[in-house]
């Protein structure tokens, strides 16, 4: 992983990459996602996020049965849906995190990250939200995140 636990990213990638780890996660063994994870990065181009919105519903049939990736067509989908929802509220003043920011605490954040987001419950949320350099309450959910990187600077 690129960028450290709890720095801001410095793109909108990074945002989305910190997103979809947190996502891939759900349900399934963080080693799993972080042994795979360079593949799922170069799957989903780099996350880059600007491709990633710009996906097809036939890419994201040819990314459901790439090796790479955790083949779960739903979170695929929720990848390619979320980049798109982060190109929209980027537009907010300050970008993405400037966004985040207007959204008040920590409460207010999860309720939004959850309402605009697919996959993101209150524990990934929680753990997005520390990942990106958010105040967060301390959480044992953040824990196997803690020792390595993140998403893309």
């Amino acid at each position: 992983m690129h960028g450290m636990f709890g720095e801001k990213p410095t793109s909108l990638d990074g945002y989305l990459e910190f997103m979809s780890m947190v996502m891939f996660t759900a349900g399934i063994s963080h080693k799993v996602v972080e042994a795979k994870w360079d593949g799922i990065r170069e799957a989903l181009a780099g996350f880059d996020v600007h491709k990633v919105a710009a996906m097809t519903p036939d890419d994201v049939d040819t990314l459901s049965g790439d090796r790479r990736l955790i083949r779960n067509r739903k979170k695929i989908e929720a990848i390619v849906e979320n980049a798109n929802t982060l190109l929209e509220l980027d537009k907010a003043p300050g970008g993405f995190a400037g966004y985040l920011a207007s959204r008040g605490g920590f409460e207010a954040q999860v309720a939004d990250l959850r309402r605009n987001f697919r996959f993101l419950g209150p524990s990934s949320a929680h753990i997005f939200l520390a990942m990106v350099g958010e105040p967060v309450p301390q959480s044992d959910d953040c824990a196997h995140f803690s020792h390595r990187g993140g998403g893309k600077s």
